[in-house]
């Protein structure tokens, strides 16, 4: 089969790969109907992680039609369509149970296999889904394709950024970043009534934000961050949110979510972060009283709600992708995605 997989720094290469299997009981194969590209797949594709296997196949998000299932999965049949989240999970160890399938006991991460150990990504045509029924959800009837891909990460991560604060209506909200994440964020807490002030650099991805509901802040990569921090005040009428969701994973946007917030405020970090050190001392965390809250989304533990609320508010979640790639083009897509070129706010690959 055909597959998008890691071969260097800056290179991705489309190849012939073996058709995966069933490696055990509980596994299922899935003819991937879309594959998502996400902003952590430029992690390792520029350097910035490091122990990815060369031929691994990339990315971590999918959905499609279960062909194969193992003798002890229950929940799922062949023909059945299905989403994933980014990882597996089992569904009934204690983290699990404590609604943290993120850290399961036996979780694996899509698009990651380091000295041979991991799982195979979904950037290809089929791909193996091992603990399907901890980790699978039926598609609902009214869901197409893309949101289906969607509520399986970026989605799934910036509701989750955004309601572990628990935000009240005509609380005031900073979200750092507008990828998918950010701006999936954005939609969360507006629809929750927030006033939502929104930044980044890229003209397309404030102009959704401000459709949204959201008052855009371009950043100019040549001010500092206290002129940021008053423009923003400025349109905010002078005051600070109480909670700021830092969505790009870098340090500059963990200190401009520090400035932001006012004193026992909620940082919640969706950016998956590469740094050594985290920007902000505990001097600055302890005289803010900040409360600070980072680390992978329990995507499969939040998924039923997460659809259920998509459905019953009819968030135009779709929006959020805006171009589709054949799989042979993965190398110049993830060039493309890499530069912010094109419009590209979220991508995806339609074996």
């Amino acid at each position: 089969m055909r597959a998008a997989t890691f071969q260097a720094v800056e290179s991705v290469v489309v190849t012939d790969k073996p058709e995966p299997t069933i490696c055990d009981p509980r596994d299922v194969l899935v003819d991937v109907e879309l594959a998502g590209l996400c902003g952590s797949d430029l992690h390792p594709y520029f350097g910035r992680e490091t122990g990815l296997d060369v031929g691994t196949t990339m990315g971590h998000e999918l959905t499609g039609k279960v062909i194969a299932v193992g003798s002890e999965v229950r929940d799922f049949s062949v023909g059945d369509e299905v989403i994933s989240p980014f990882s597996a999970s089992c569904g009934r160890c204690p983290r699990c149970a404590r609604r943290l399938s993120s850290r399961c006991e036996e979780s694996t991460l899509f698009g990651w296999v380091s000295h041979g150990v991991g799982l195979e990504g979904a950037q290809a045509e089929r791909v193996r889904v091992p603990l399907a029924d901890g980790t699978l959800v039926a598609r609902p009837p009214s869901f197409g394709a893309v949101e289906s891909l969607l509520v399986g990460d970026v989605v799934a991560t910036g509701y989750f950024a955004v309601t572990r604060a628990s935000p009240a209506a005509g609380d005031l909200v900073a979200v750092v970043g507008l990828g998918a994440v950010g701006l999936s964020a954005v939609l969360v807490a507006c629809d929750l009534g927030a006033t939502v002030v929104a930044f980044d650099s890229v003209a397309e991805r404030l102009q959704r934000a401000e459709a949204w509901g959201a008052i855009p802040v371009a950043i100019d990569r040549h001010a500092n961050t206290a002129q940021i921090v008053e423009e923003a005040r400025r349109v905010a009428g002078g005051a600070s949110p109480s909670l700021v969701v830092e969505a790009v994973g870098s340090s500059d946007a963990i200190r401009l979510a520090v400035e932001l917030i006012e004193p026992g405020g909620f940082l919640s970090v969706a950016g998956v972060h590469t740094d050594a050190h985290l920007a902000v001392t505990p001097t600055e965390a302890y005289d803010k009283n900040l409360t600070l809250a980072m680390g992978r989304c329990p995507v499969r533990s939040i998924l039923p709600e997460l659809i259920d609320r998509v459905r019953e508010r009819q968030l135009p979640i779709a929006e959020l992708l805006t171009h589709e790639f054949p799989l042979d083009e993965a190398g110049d897509a993830y060039r493309l995605f890499g530069a912010r070129g094109g419009g590209v706010i979220k991508g995806a690959f339609r074996p």
